[in-house]
């Protein structure tokens, strides 16, 4: 049980949530999570207008930074939300899954 737990942390340490930052800043989060913690993918999610500034720090990593990495799934979907009024308001969110291979 505990090593359940332990792979579910890894997983979502691998995730980085796109907000209202520049685009740098989540470009450095993703440099540090595949250097510094060794892991071979990383997921970057975003949800309406930050979706821009998710594929914005993608393409600046790949092109930029890790230029081995490659894109490996673009997922894409709507979301429905419900605010304080009691109204439901459909939200776009986009997960990109990038990868690296590992050096023998």
């Amino acid at each position: 049980m505990a090593e359940e737990t332990a792979k579910e942390k890894r997983t979502d340490e691998n995730v980085i949530y796109v907000g209202k930052k520049p685009p740098m800043s989540y470009v450095l989060a993703i440099v540090t999570q595949f250097q510094g913690s060794g892991s071979d993918e990383v997921i970057i999610k975003a949800r309406g207008r930050s979706i821009s500034t998710a594929v914005d720090a993608a393409e600046i990593t790949r092109n930029r930074f890790v230029t081995d990495a490659k894109v490996k799934e673009i997922k894409i979907s709507t979301e429905s939300m419900t605010n304080e009024e009691g109204r439901t308001s459909n939200v776009s969110s986009i997960e990109i899954t990038l990868t690296t291979k590992k050096k023998s």
